[in-house]
């Protein structure tokens, strides 16, 4: 018994020290090199039971205060935050919602922990290529430059509040991710009279 609740204090201790706020089973595994994930999981429930640690969605745990954007990572893997959630933070546009907006391998919308999460299918090719996007705070996030492209990949319609601060450079070396000649040619328009 004693070793156990040693390895109990571990575990606990690992998630608190971790940079991260929040975790799945395989993160929790890698933190503690335990590799039963039974064992893992009645942990976390005892934890989240005890109000050490909280549980936001089946099979994702976090520390009592944690980062909805890297919640967004989480929920649904490879994803990165992008679309209007980017191009609001960084004052291009001003008339999206709170919504945290990502790209993904697939569509959904979700609640969780009062935060509602939009995720916006792209094609494989496009969602795993790192052009224009960073890690920022355990949070794979999109360049304004790759936000604005991927909302007008999606053909989202927006009064852009000041493009001009966006690299054009930049632009011209994400856009052929995208193979969209029709895209191409709407970022030429928008741009030609700079």
């Amino acid at each position: 018994m004693h070793d156990n609740s040693h390895k109990n204090k571990g575990t606990i201790s690992a998630i608190k020290n971790s940079s991260d706020s929040v975790f799945r089973l395989i993160d929790i595994s890698m933190l503690t090199s335990e590799t039963n994930f039974n064992a893992i999981n009645q942990k976390l429930n005892y934890y989240v039971r005890s109000k050490k640690i909280l549980c936001p969605r089946r099979g994702i745990y976090s520390k009592l205060t944690f980062s909805h954007e890297e919640l967004a990572n989480k929920i649904y893997t490879p994803s990165y935050i992008s679309l209007e959630h980017v191009l609001k933070k960084n004052g291009i546009i001003s008339q999206a919602d709170d919504t945290i907006t990502s790209v993904c391998y697939l569509s959904r919308q979700i609640k969780v922990a009062d935060q509602t999460f939009s995720y916006h299918k792209f094609k494989r090719e496009i969602l795993i290529n790192p052009l224009g996007v960073e890690r920022i705070n355990n949070v794979n996030m999109a360049k304004p430059e790759r936000a604005f492209l991927d909302l007008l990949y999606l053909g989202k319609k927006y009064d852009f509040n000041n493009i001009d601060t966006l690299k054009k450079n930049l632009i011209n070396q994400i856009l052929p991710i995208y193979k969209s000649k029709k895209l191409s040619k709407f970022v030429k328009n928008l741009f030609q009279n700079d």
